[in-house]
């Protein structure tokens, strides 16, 4: 039960209830999403496969130059929830300033497993690659699960897709970088992982030795995320460290884990703005 209390985020927010703040999460990701739609000039449900949910969202800038940054937002939902068409909330403070936003669609559970979503956010970053050669470099942004499959592209062996994406950097907001732990939970319930599974894709267990062209991490993390969150981002990003990567540890007071990504519609937000400047050394 205890194990339960840890990896059930909702539980851990003193602004609501755990019923109730889910319910507002999706309502302010879907209304953030609709405005982005209305306000951005769009490309919607772009396929970069052939399955059911191998589709991306682009919100391209209002004032597009001939080449821009292309910054991934990676959705969460413990592998089996939303999806990228609540995903376009973040896009407006960054199309605003030059940058084009795609967020990423994948088959979430039951219907994907986990090496199915891991290798969905790895094409989908090679079909982006290849149909904009022009952009300045993939910044990665994921939130929750989202943050878990964007550390997995971190850890990718790029020599069996015969194509590095060039990612320059990487956000990764409160996530899961050891699966064990959740085999013992509700959550893989529906995920249904082994052990060998859950190891495999668990990326704590693969940080590779920084390459000079390794890109810049930046690990976030809330106050009112549970213990097990925050020591997952504090173990993950000192791992990362230890390998020789340029990682920075941020812990964000007064936020939970759901409205640490919900403010990245706000200028002014500490991670919109790190996000930004980010792109803009692109």
């Amino acid at each position: 039960q205890a194990l339960e209390d840890q990896y059930s985020p909702s539980r851990w927010s003193p602004r609501l209830d755990r019923d109730t703040i889910i319910d507002a999460h999706l309502a302010v990701t879907a209304a953030g999403t609709e405005r982005a739609r209305a306000s951005a000039q769009t490309l919607l449900h772009v396929p970069y496969g052939d399955g059911d949910g191998e589709k991306l969202d682009i919100y391209f800038p209002t004032d597009p130059s001939e080449t821009f940054p292309l910054l991934v937002y990676i959705h969460g939902g413990y592998w089996q929830c939303l999806s990228k068409d609540d995903s376009g909330f973040a896009a407006p403070p960054l199309v605003s300033q030059g940058v084009a936003v795609v967020a990423v669609g994948y088959d979430t559970a039951p219907k994907g497993h986990m090496d199915a979503m891991v290798l969905q956010v790895r094409r989908s970053l090679i079909f982006l690659g290849e149909r904009y050669p022009r952009i300045r470099g993939i910044y990665l942004c994921g939130h929750s699960a989202g943050a878990h499959l964007a550390a997995m592209v971190l850890s990718t062996d790029w020599t069996e897709f015969q194509v590095v994406p060039d990612i320059k950097g990487a956000v990764l907001v409160s996530g899961v970088y050891d699966l064990e732990p959740i085999l013992h939970t509700y959550v893989n319930d529906v995920l249904n992982m082994s052990r060998e599974v859950a190891q495999r894709n668990s990326p704590m267990r693969h940080v590779t030795l920084a390459v000079p062209a390794a890109c810049e991490v930046l690990v976030a993390v809330a106050q009112h995320d549970s213990p097990e969150f925050r020591r997952q981002s504090q173990e993950y990003s000192q791992a990362l460290r230890a390998a020789g990567w340029s990682v920075s540890l941020l812990d964000l007071a007064g936020v939970d884990h759901f409205d640490i990504i919900e403010k990245l519609s706000e200028d002014s937000y500490i991670l919109t703005q790190v996000r930004y400047e980010g792109c803009a050394k692109a």
